[in-house]
């Protein structure tokens, strides 16, 4: 099998890579096992291939058709397509994301239809779809109504997904992640990069700002349960999902005062005393408008599953660092 990774250098495109190499397998269209001969990760800058020689690395733009008519080629069976301009950089500068998001996203799925090989595509959408429903409980049937740019080149891309799977054009399956938390590295220009960064740099000994009130309540879902959901919702039989591509993947609505009750539980007092609270009037519209929770019987019906805990997330984001969380006596009498 020949796969393609789109935002190969990021975050989830690295991840997802390793998850693949190690299992070594993928189900191809007609729902059969074949052992993974080729990944091609695509991105900006430079992706890390960890030296295996079924991993390809191409430089470029998503944005550009040529490059995408270079990368998917008729032996391409399946894509990965996490490439994105995030939530805050699509808000502030909107030829970009409308470029990337949309453009790119509609290039990839020309180039399949001009194959005519039908390749299964996996699409990382958002819970940014939503919008103007804060505070009520979001159903898989609840009206589509983004109130940012991210949001709407989002949904855009989940319609034309579905429609080109209609056609036979490719064969997609469209997950909406949540705000993935604990991200490992440096904060980005998402929207949503505070919800890492008041647990990720405390527990690195560095200050943090919360940009959103205590009570700002998100749907939040850990690394690993993505990286499971990505290869999951790739595995799933097309007649499983029928005409309706779309998945809102089971998270767990926590609000941001539970999260730093969760850093201190874990990590002690003094580690908490390194968030800085500073509202941002820009972050907070934007994040006000994602809903916090969501029924998700339809994700779990087909197999997908959530995180338990905050608390277990946390101590994901630890355990994958390779550290251990500090010691005091607030963090010694907690489980």
């Amino acid at each position: 099998m020949d796969i393609v990774i789109t935002g190969g250098a990021g975050f989830l495109g690295q991840r997802l890579l390793q998850a693949l190499l190690q299992r070594g397998r993928l189900s191809d269209a007609g729902g059969r096992e074949q052992p993974i001969g080729r990944i091609t990760l695509v991105d900006v800058v430079p992706a890390q291939t960890f030296g295996d020689a079924r991993v390809t690395a191409v430089t470029g733009d998503i944005g550009d058709p040529r490059l995408v008519e270079t990368v998917v080629t008729p032996d391409t069976s399946s894509i990965f397509h996490l490439a994105a301009i995030v939530s805050g950089m699509a808000e502030s500068d909107f030829d970009l994301g409308m470029r990337i998001n949309f453009d790119g996203s509609r290039a990839l799925a020309e180039v399949c239809r001009a194959r005519g090989h039908r390749p299964r595509l996996v699409f990382t959408s958002s819970v940014a779809v939503y919008g103007g429903v804060a505070g009520a409980v979001v159903h898989d049937d609840t009206a589509v109504t983004p109130q940012s740019s991210y949001g709407t080149e989002k949904a855009i891309v989940e319609l034309l997904i579905n429609d080109y799977s209609r056609r036979g054009f490719l064969d997609g399956r469209v997950l909406r992640l949540p705000t993935i938390c604990v991200r490992p590295g440096r904060p980005n220009a998402a929207a949503s990069s505070f919800a890492s960064g008041i647990i990720r740099e405390p527990l690195n000994g560095e200050a943090a700002v919360c940009p959103v009130a205590s009570s700002t309540r998100l749907w939040l879902m850990s690394p690993s349960k993505v990286i499971e959901s990505l290869i999951a919702g790739h595995e799933l039989p097309a007649d499983a999902l029928g005409a309706n591509r779309i998945v809102n993947l089971p998270g767990i609505s926590v609000s941001v005062a539970e999260m730093v009750a969760s850093l201190e539980r874990i990590a002690g007092a003094e580690v908490v005393k390194r968030i800085e609270w500073r509202p941002d009037p820009a972050i907070e519209r934007i994040v006000a408008t994602w809903p916090p929770l969501f029924e998700t019987t339809r994700a779990r019906s087909l197999g997908f599953r959530g995180d338990d805990n905050f608390d277990d997330m946390v101590r994901e984001f630890l355990s994958e660092r390779g550290s251990s969380a500090p010691t005091s006596s607030a963090s010694s009498t907690h489980s």
